[in-house]
């Protein structure tokens, strides 16, 4: 053990905060460019994940708010900053007034392409990783993080 910790668990939390925030200057610099947050980057994958998927009735803010990695984020603020931008539509529900459809639009898809593209860069700073134990290494974060 090195440095100046009471024990592995406070070794390990101070290594996930530190790779933490590492990882998370190296996404914004992606980001940053495209003028998006990485909050708006979650929620538009997750607009991109449910256009896959057949669903009867809207994708309302509240359905968005459930699948976004940050459970904080204003989720109607989020969703008003990605429609002012161009990037995502919304739509009344025909089913339920008091709900909105949610949509990507063809620049948000266009937008989330060229991240992607981006993202494969980062990626590869994994490649020393033997994708075996970066799969352990996955199990058992989602183990910790109750996954």
């Amino acid at each position: 053990m090195q440095g100046n910790f009471q024990n592995e668990y406070h070794h390990l939390r101070s290594n996930l905060l530190r790779v933490s925030g590492w990882l998370r200057h190296e996404v914004n610099l992606i980001l940053d460019p495209f003028d998006i947050t990485q909050q708006q980057f979650n929620a538009l994958r997750v607009l991109r994940g449910q256009m896959k998927v057949v669903r009867v009735g809207a994708f309302s803010t509240n359905d968005l708010r459930d699948l976004l990695l940050d459970k904080s984020a204003d989720t109607s603020r989020l969703v008003d900053r990605l429609v002012a931008k161009g990037l995502v539509s919304k739509e009344p529900c025909t089913i339920d007034s008091r709900r909105v459809n949610l949509k990507l639009t063809n620049e948000g898809i266009q937008v989330l392409t060229d991240i992607d593209e981006k993202m494969g860069e980062l990626d590869a700073i994994f490649g020393d990783l033997p994708e075996t134990e970066a799969r352990k290494l996955n199990l058992w974060l989602d183990r910790l993080g109750g996954a």
